[in-house]
């Protein structure tokens, strides 16, 4: 159904609201889609304010607090559609700030190119850097913060310096090759350091905060990894001798400054730490899970200092260079305190007297501690998403099994706490992106939502995704709809043969790039699933390398031919092109405003559905983007879905069944 108008939109809250009232079984989604009270949350460097982010449904705040009394001391917006991105204690009285672009609830935010800051008492607010600030003279190698308009991004806060930091600024879109400068943090003057030797240049500074390490790539898009021994020196390439190994991202160097460290792409298996002697060259593997990629890298207190990881395994886990480190010691002592939770320390004070904690679980949004490392007290400071009680969620369990073709596949199951055991009705959610995305353990209020409504939720790793090293990624290029789609049917029948899925009563549903696949299931395996659901989908592959962002990007027609496909062979795995064969229920929701999915996607598919004589109901907001984050339409959007679940796989469904001769 379609809604032209805030008037339409009554009409079907109402026609929902009575529908919802004779199916007890819908329930109400508002708790999972209300946003947390605090996102992102940061200790000041003297451990006396917290800084943390505010997510509303058109922006993103940045709120500072008192530690002692939680008291707002400060409270910056940035206006409508904008959001703070990141940002950074850049002294123990400022807080540095990225600005970003958001459209829709599924798109991440698209930092702008302008950092601001302000002190924690509200005090100061500055706009530092940006396309905003307006011009004096170019060409002097020193410029105040009217100088010229630039995008920066931060590189190094220097931690031993109150006044400056360092930033990479990039004169336009059309120059591919950025400055590494100094920063005043409260003028915005700059000192230019240096110019990178390679195009899409991204800085790295040792523990002096001298900028040492380069990585970029150019219009071969092969990665290349340049050192320098000081801010005066040439730069020289260090890229890794093996052809097969991929992306090198530095991550910190050695105390002494003489080791640098790389997060490295390997030839096969999981990605590894690895260690660069930056005298004499010669690499050394320090750090390597077996099946999964380091996805967070743990430092030594209160400094850049690399000492381990954390890993997205069956559960987060944390390995170390030296378990016999205090830091690897206070990690074990802090896991196994809020066992069977995940535990992260998400900053600490200059002195490392005080760390911020965060603990979560699949059940659990998470909670914040302030940690005394004197006293080995842990202050409880913030709950996410109070409303929701962890003991009324559903457990995620991780699975694995063979592709047909033997590729080791991973993924998650998460079931409703009042069913725990049998066959049910299940959810198939493919995730977004797709290439480099994961699904990991930890919460996750969508598939929460659908667990509370009764359903189990299938999650799955399918080749392509991140997480498990650059060849099961590059297993996945050019196979939308082939093998990537064969990876979640053979996780579905799975499901089916270890007794946790009902046959008669699967569903697939999914977003972008899930909501591609969820169709193109429905159109591959007419007789395994019984309806399918795609919210802001792609369904015409052919128009990608004509319409949408992804061509906007400096390699994104490359992209798009080396990962998706070339233009004349994608109709065969359009979802648009193949509506006659399914032979399901279908929804399908879209936004106006959508760059990364346009629209037309949808309305296509939907089109295409009715001249097939398939049964189709749709859902367009104008105003919405990539996801929908108008709080009424995401309400409205998920009310729909859950009574289509219900309708189709769900508790009206089996009273059907039942009715039927």
């Amino acid at each position: 159904m379609r809604l032209p108008s805030p008037l339409a939109l009554t009409c079907l809250t109402c026609l929902l609201i009575a529908s919802i009232s004779t199916h007890a079984a819908v329930i109400d989604p508002a708790p999972f889609l209300k946003a947390d009270d605090f996102n992102d949350i940061k200790i000041s460097p003297n451990g006396d304010y917290l800084a943390a982010t505010l997510l509303f449904e058109d922006r993103t705040n940045l709120v500072v607090l008192k530690t002692s009394d939680l008291s707002v001391t400060a409270n910056i917006g940035l206006g409508s559609s904008k959001h703070v991105d990141e940002f950074w204690w850049v002294n123990p009285e400022r807080v540095m700030i990225s600005i970003a672009e958001r459209f829709g609830q599924r798109d991440l935010p698209r930092p702008t190119g302008e950092l601001s800051a302000i002190n924690a008492d509200g005090t100061r607010a500055e706009l530092l850097v940006g396309y905003r600030v307006a011009g004096a003279a170019l060409g002097s190698r020193v410029s105040s913060k009217k100088g010229d308009k630039v995008a920066a991004q931060l590189v190094d806060d220097l931690a031993n310096s109150d006044r400056n930091s360092i930033i990479a600024t990039q004169q336009s879109a059309d120059d591919p090759f950025r400055k590494v400068e100094q920063m005043d943090v409260y003028s915005g003057r700059r000192l230019t350091l240096g110019s990178a030797p390679v195009r899409n240049a991204v800085f790295s500074t040792d523990n002096a905060g001298v900028v040492r390490l380069v990585r970029g790539y150019n219009q071969d898009r092969a990665e290349h990894l340049y050192h320098r021994k000081d801010n005066d020196s040439e730069w020289v390439e260090i890229t890794a001798a093996e052809p097969a190994i991929g992306e090198e991202t530095p991550v910190g160097f050695s105390a002494d400054n003489r080791l640098a460290y790389v997060l490295s792409r390997q030839a096969e298996g999981p990605d590894a730490l690895v260690e660069i002697n930056t005298e004499t060259m010669e690499r050394r593997v320090v750090l390597r899970d077996k099946v999964s990629d380091p996805v967070h890298i743990i430092y030594r207190n209160a400094s850049r200092i690399p000492i381990g990881a954390a890993f997205d395994g069956e559960r987060r886990h944390t390995q170390f260079f030296d378990d016999a480190a205090p830091e690897a010691k206070l990690y074990r002592a802090l896991e196994a305190a809020f066992a069977p939770q995940a535990v992260e320390i998400a900053s600490w004070t200059t002195d490392g007297g005080k760390a911020l904690v965060r603990v979560w679980s699949d059940r659990s949004p998470g909670d914040y501690y302030a940690f005394d490392t004197a006293t080995k007290e842990a202050k409880h400071l913030l709950i996410s998403r109070k409303w929701l009680d962890p003991e009324e969620m559903g457990a995620t369990t991780a699975f694995s099994l063979k592709a047909r073709d033997g590729l080791d596949l991973r993924g998650f199951v998460t079931r409703p706490k009042a069913k725990a055991e049998g066959p049910m009705p299940m959810v198939v959610m493919p995730h977004g992106g797709p290439f480099g995305v994961h699904d990991a353990w930890g919460f996750d209020p969508e598939v929460q939502m659908l667990a509370a409504s009764g359903y189990s939720v299938l999650q799955v790793n399918f080749r392509g995704s991140g997480n498990y090293g650059k060849q099961f990624q590059v297993a996945g290029a050019k196979q939308w709809g082939r093998t990537m789609q064969d990876d979640l049917t053979d996780a579905t029948r799975w499901a089916i043969e270890t007794g946790i899925a009902d046959p008669n009563r699967i569903c697939i549903h999914g977003a972008s790039y899930g909501g591609y696949a969820a169709l193109m299931g429905a159109a591959r395996e007419p007789d395994l699933y019984r309806c399918a659901s795609g919210y802001v989908g792609v369904y015409d592959l052919p128009t990608m390398h004509s319409r949408g962002d992804i061509q906007g990007y400096g390699s994104g027609e490359t992209y798009l031919r080396e990962w998706v496909g070339e233009e004349d062979s994608l109709a065969q795995v359009s979802p648009n092109k193949l509506a006659e064969r399914i032979k399901v229920p279908v929804l399908l929701a879209a936004g106006g405003q959508d760059q990364r999915a346009p629209i037309e996607h949808t309305k296509s598919m939907e089109a295409a559905l009715k001249r097939a004589g398939g049964s189709v109901q749709s859902l367009y907001y104008e105003d919405e983007g990539h996801g929908f984050y108008i709080e009424k339409n995401r309400q409205a959007y998920y009310t729909l879905l859950l009574e289509f679940l219900h309708q189709h796989i769900g508790q009206a469904a089996a009273e059907a069944e039942a009715e039927a001769p």
